[in-house]
């Protein structure tokens, strides 16, 4: 198995991972403990994607930020930011998937 393949499933395990988080948070709706998962959730990502494809998906993973929201409902919001990293996740997969198809077969 390819590092890169390697790195999509660990994109997968990390979308089933926000994914739980976010499950978790709509059914205790915690939103603050749900954020602080969300934050510790990104942050490891985020290093996962540098130490398996490099700097430039990883920066442009971390770069990704809910914007402002203007609704009294926190949960609303926090299923926003979930949908932020969600395309976040999407756009690292198309990056890695770009890589596998542009690599030489082994």
């Amino acid at each position: 198995m390819t590092p890169l393949q390697v790195a999509m499933e660990a994109l997968d395990k990390q979308e089933k991972a926000l994914e739980a988080i976010a499950k978790q948070t709509f059914q205790d709706l915690n939103t603050v403990a749900g954020s602080e998962r969300l934050a510790k959730w990104k942050t490891a990502t985020a290093t996962l994607l540098k130490q398996l494809v490099g700097d430039r998906v990883a920066n442009q993973f971390s770069l990704a930020k809910p914007g402002p929201s203007f609704t009294n409902d926190l949960v609303e919001e926090f299923e926003g930011d979930v949908e932020v990293y969600r395309a976040a996740l999407r756009t690292a997969r198309k990056s890695v998937q770009a890589q596998v198809s542009a690599a030489p077969p082994a």
